[in-house]
């Protein structure tokens, strides 16, 4: 029997020994549903799949006569599992017996029924009621109308399943009586009923980890891993689970090729008590040594040990292993993989066999989109996902919109030379015409970033990086005629992520601050700073609703608002900013269309409450804030947009729609807005 608690029945005087298998319960399912298949029911009783769990079955070897088990010194001896009324009546606790077969005017009519445990108070934990409920055959058609031979036989079968529960309890002794009631008064149902007895719980004399001392000084801490001690109950789910508790601590503690073999216990019925021996085999202490990887065409085994979390030498922990694998799939470079230990054969090494199966490579992608403000956009991306090795991807990207067009090649290599760390190069060029400005750019970028993702969300993340821009653009300040700008820049980003998750939050915090120090070459060669500092906060309400709240502010130090690059102001409006107003139309507007400028500070608060429904939710928001050509933000002209949104949970993260309106609206701001995104606004 695998994945079992093997036990042995020991008998004083009785030269000859009987032994019985601590199994799954599942190997018990296979003959109930065998036997519910020719019910001439209706119902159909089967019990359903489970993982496997800890129970008893008894396997007699040949003895020329059975064992008997004694009674228990403090109880009435009982003949089986369903002793007779005598034996219940005169059982410490029992109740009067009830009629096992009740007078009914028909006793083919088919009613309903509700199942009770009695005497199972102390017994039953969450885990022993979930597999009764899961494994009987009553609790699966009880909200079907049965017969009372259906019913009686289920009750039979379901005095097996108790009494197997009770023994993984450590209880080998129970009486276990079944009896089917007329509905009692309020009540249309009949009451099915299980009177227990437990009996005495018999507990562990002695316990031994055999070969455990092969692991020399580590011995004290492995055996911590074993939590079962002399005089705890013979409960199979707490030593299945010291087991495997021993299996992990070994293998994160130097023991690749460590096993731990079934527990086993030698059972005195005279005494109540257990003895339980487990033999462990340590295999050998190991440090980790070379990945040796069996396709090269991705990355080589350099760049595995540049993301890994270990380095050669450090002690072989299996749980290094498991991330080294995690990490690789997250590429998205490769469809399958798998990691095995491999002896080095020099007594102290494993080395790290790694095979790779490579994913497709190259994507097309598509959106369509329109938002309030921005108007229709269409885009289309190639991006081949290892054009230059390792992980090095390059897109090609292409915009068309009412109000832009661009064409960029974005080089990114991930995991450069440490993991997470992301490498960046950017060729763009693109015409933007909005409301605010029209500006006709060509920028080279750089950066290097730790970034944060779904399968390794980071508390820090930061990114330093450079640009140079050449933008040609006109706006309300320069009259109608464009000016030319020529900017150097070196942005600098630090963030903490306090929060639970990175897509949809439910708790915690987040604060980031921005940094960009810039040099403006038009009409002369000025500087000035741009400061941006963001906060967000997750408070949950209950078990449906979340509160969540944020703020940003920033500010421009240096130059005025005329003489920076309309691109480079600060704007706000949007489903990204103050919900309700047209994108970028907050702030101060000037010239005959009452067009937007930008300024140099920027002052934005939101409160929303997430309620949510299974897989979709409500929440209605209240968005405010405003634009300032000071370098200080200002309050007192604020903005304000409400409005509901819809949330759609799917597998990858929230879907958004929302939809707002502005509560103190200037001249030309729409009266709704609509808003459609991946991921919550914040």
């Amino acid at each position: 029997m695998t994945n079992g608690l093997r036990t042995r029945r020991r008998f004083s005087g009785c030269p000859h020994t009987a032994r019985l298998f601590l199994a799954p319960l599942l190997l018990l399912a296979a003959p109930w549903a065998a036997r519910a298949q020719v019910d001439p029911a209706p119902v159909r009783d089967e019990a359903p799949s489970l993982d496997p769990m800890p129970d008893i079955g008894v396997e007699w070897p040949d003895m020329g006569q059975p064992d008997k088990v004694e009674p228990l010194a403090d109880e009435p001896q009982a003949d089986a599992v369903g002793s007779d009324d005598a034996a219940m009546a005169e059982a410490p606790g029992a109740e009067e017996p009830v009629e096992q077969t009740p007078v009914f005017t028909d006793a083919g009519e088919e009613r309903r029924y509700r199942v009770t445990l009695n005497g199972v108070e102390g017994i039953a934990d969450e885990q022993f009621n979930l597999r009764f409920a899961e494994l009987s055959t009553l609790a699966q058609g009880e909200k079907r109308r049965a017969n009372l031979a259906q019913i009686n036989r289920r009750v039979k079968e379901d005095q097996e399943l108790l009494d197997q529960l009770l023994r993984a309890k450590g209880y080998y002794a129970a009486r276990i009586r079944g009896s089917v009631s007329p509905p009692p008064a309020g009540s249309d149902r009949l009451a099915v009923r299980f009177d227990v007895v437990p009996g005495t719980r018999y507990l562990l004399s002695s316990v031994e980890l055999m070969g455990l001392a092969e692991t020399g000084a580590r011995e004290g801490k492995l055996r911590e891993a074993f939590p079962v001690k002399a005089g705890d109950p013979v409960d199979a789910d707490k030593i299945l689970a010291g087991r495997d508790s021993l299996s992990t601590a070994l293998a994160e503690s130097g023991f690749p090729f460590a096993r731990v073999d079934e527990p086993e216990v030698r059972i005195d019925h005279e005494e109540h008590k257990g003895d339980l021996d487990i033999v462990v085999t340590p295999g050998g202490y190991r440090t980790f040594g070379d990945i040796v990887l069996n396709d090269n065409r991705l990355f080589n085994a350099r760049h595995l040990q540049e993301i890994a979390r270990f380095d050669p030498g450090d002690p072989y922990m299996a749980s290094d292993v498991e991330d080294l694998r995690r990490a690789i799939v997250a590429t998205g470079l490769v469809s399958t993989v798998t990691l095995k230990p491999r002896d080095a054969g020099d007594g102290e090494h494993v080395d790290l066999d790694v095979d790779v199966r490579p994913a497709p490579l190259r994507t097309i992608a598509g959106e369509l989109g329109y938002g309030t403000g921005e108007g229709y956009r269409a885009e289309v991306s190639w991006q081949h996902r290892n054009l230059l090795p390792p992980e090095g991807a390059v897109t090609l990207r292409g915009v068309i919109g009412t109000q832009e067009q661009t064409a960029s090649v974005l080089y990114r290599r991930n995991n450069f030379h440490r993991r997470d760390n992301v490498l960046t190069g950017l060729l763009s060029v693109s015409n933007i015409k909005r409301d605010a400005y029209d500006a006709r750019t060509i920028t080279i970028a750089g950066g290097l970033e730790r970034q944060t993702n779904i399968l390794f969300q980071k508390k820090w993340v930061w990114r330093v990086g450079t640009e140079l821009v050449a933008s040609d653009e006109a706006d309300f300040f320069s009259g109608g005629s464009r000016r030319t700008f020529f900017i150097g820049a070196v942005p600098l980003s630090l963030t903490y992520d306090g929060s639970d998750d990175l897509l949809n939050p439910t708790t915690g915090f987040r604060l980031g601050g921005r940094l960009s120090p810039e040099l403006s070459f038009q009409s002369g060669t000025f500087g000035y700073a741009r400061v941006q500092l963001d906060g967000s906060a997750y408070q949950p309400v209950g078990d449906r609703v979340v509160l969540a709240a944020r703020t940003r502010f920033g500010t421009i130090l240096g130059s005025t608002v005329d003489r920076i690059a309309p691109s480079r102001r600060f704007y706000a409006g949007g489903g990204a900013s103050v919900r309700g107003y047209g994108y970028q139309k907050i702030g101060p507007r000037y010239g005959p269309d009452d067009d937007p400028v930008g300024g140099k500070s920027l002052a934005e608060f939101s409160l929303e409450a997430r309620v949510r429904f299974g897989n979709f939710g409500v929440v209605p928001f209240v968005d405010a804030g405003n634009i300032s050509t000071s370098f200080l933000p200002r309050f007192r002209d604020l903005r304000i947009g409400a409005g509901m949104g819809l949330r759609y949970y799917s597998s990858f993260g929230p879907i958004r729609v929302d939809v707002g309106t502005p509560l103190n609206p200037q001249s030309g701001d729409p009266k709704i807005a609509v808003y459609v995104s991946l991921g919550q606004a914040f």
